[in-house]
């Protein structure tokens, strides 16, 4: 990748693939392990055409409008709302105000699923070691759970997750974000594949298939199915102002943002139909509905199954290996937005400002171990879609027109097409109010 109009002293990726595998790495997370499966398990066939109808509509406004925007700003959201308030009205200081919301929506994020990525860590290790297959039966996994979902019962894992974050992102973008995420992503995809093509061959998987792919077009009728695809498509693309924009800033000038959009929402939704492939037959090998989401999905019922089933010692070890390849580029992804801001406003070098950020995160994570479900349920339901409002109305209201289409369309043969701009502006903005509204009305969609 060309360091072409790159800061001279600003860190960047330092390949095409890199910045990709990145971005699919922030938006692969537990969302696609524990909630796709979920919604494919209640609504079967019908829900995966509305959520991929819903994906390619946000990939095709709301993540080549972040990515351009974090580009075009070269910073972080404080310096990219900066940008726009100048451009409008020739003063930063109120559009960097508000770029501190998703900031903080960023942090706040990273701190509640740095404990839930400290269970992953306890459980793949675990599962080498044979410490969670020693359970027996849901009550025996739902104890386990309990002492590790406890406040203070997760310290020195979530500990350890935390050092291995901050180590990845203290040797900076090219030589740890982007490094990392080619180790673990392609393992992840690897690791899933090999879980499918395992319980493909197992009695009873062809009633799973049949479930997920077998439509009935009366269920599309269904208002409900729509309203929670919307939702799922949203968050599972990590729209919130904040990780797809940091990362965008790090990008050249000579990409096509619009194919890296297109790449990040095939991988992202490649991810949540691996996991369905996994978790919904290997529930109809056992003569089980899915009816599960969810933290008890993960960490009681599917190792439940997990140990009942040929092979369930290995079968283990390689799912939490893979979920926690995916918690923790999704982890890394959200510090970053902070960290970035602590470099930008301070002039602090990386490993400082990773160090106060992570020391910040640690200490507020550790301290609501025991809360941490209503922490991440008041960030996913306001802190995300309210980022994503903002990034969107900084972006294509306030900042010009003409700047808008010029940053989406660099590095392209054909500029983006004239349905883009009033798509985007409008259909994406849209669609940012609705998920906050009904999601607070419904205590969450996604």
């Amino acid at each position: 990748m060309s360091d072409q109009n790159r800061t001279p002293d600003r860190d960047g990726f330092r390949s095409r693939w890199g910045f990709k595998l990145a971005c699919v790495g922030s938006a692969v997370g537990m969302g696609n392990i524990w909630l796709f499966p979920t919604r494919m398990s209640r609504y079967g066939a019908a829900f995966l055409i509305p959520y991929i109808l819903f994906v390619i509509l946000i990939a095709s406004t709301g993540v080549i409008g972040e990515m351009a925007f974090g580009r075009a700003a070269g910073g972080g959201p404080i310096t990219a709302f900066g940008t726009a308030a100048e451009q409008r009205t020739g003063r930063r200081a109120w559009g960097e105000a508000l770029g501190l919301i998703p900031v903080a929506g960023s942090l706040a994020m990273a701190i509640g699923y740095s404990v839930v990525v400290g269970w992953l860590l306890k459980y793949a290790v675990g599962a080498f070691t044979g410490a969670v297959m020693a359970n027996r039966g849901v009550e025996g996994f739902d104890a386990f759970f309990g002492a590790t979902a406890s406040a203070w019962g997760n310290t020195l894992w979530q500990t350890l997750a935390m050092l291995i974050t901050l180590a990845i992102m203290i040797f900076g973008i090219g030589g740890g974000i982007e490094k990392a995420n080619k180790v673990m992503m392609p393992l992840f995809f690897l690791l899933f594949l090999g879980l499918a093509v395992y319980i493909s061959t197992l009695s009873g998987a062809a009633d799973g298939y049949r479930y997920l792919f077998v439509l009935d077009p009366r269920e599309l009728l269904d208002l409900e199915i729509w309203v929670y695809a919307l939702g799922q498509a949203f968050f599972s693309l990590s729209i919130a102002g904040n990780g797809t924009l940091i990362y965008g800033s790090y990008l050249a000038k000579t990409e096509d943002i619009p194919a890296s959009a297109r790449t990040v929402a095939f991988f992202d939704s490649a991810a949540a139909l691996l996991a369905a492939l996994v978790i919904i037959p290997a529930m109809a090998t056992a003569g089980q509905q899915l009816d599960k989401s969810g933290p008890g999905l993960m960490f009681i019922f599917l190792p439940n199954l997990f140990q009942n089933m040929p092979g369930g010692r290995i079968i283990m070890a390689v799912f939490f290996a893979a979920a926690l390849f995916a918690g923790l580029t999704s982890l890394i992804n959200l510090f970053e937005a902070p960290t970035a801001t602590i470099q930008e406003k301070f002039h602090l070098g990386r490993t400082p400002a990773v160090c106060i950020i992570g020391a910040v995160g640690l200490g507020v994570g550790l301290s609501i171990q025991g809360i941490v479900s209503g922490w991440m349920d008041v960030c996913s339901i306001y802190a995300c879609p309210v980022g994503a409002l903002l990034a969107a109305v900084m972006f294509f209201w306030v900042c010009r027109r003409e700047y808008c289409l010029e940053q989406v369309s660099l590095a392209r043969a054909r500029p983006l097409g004239g349905w883009f701009y009033p798509l985007a502006k409008y259909g994406f903005c849209g669609i940012t109010v609705f998920v906050l509204i009904v999601g607070a009305v419904l205590g969450g969609i996604g």
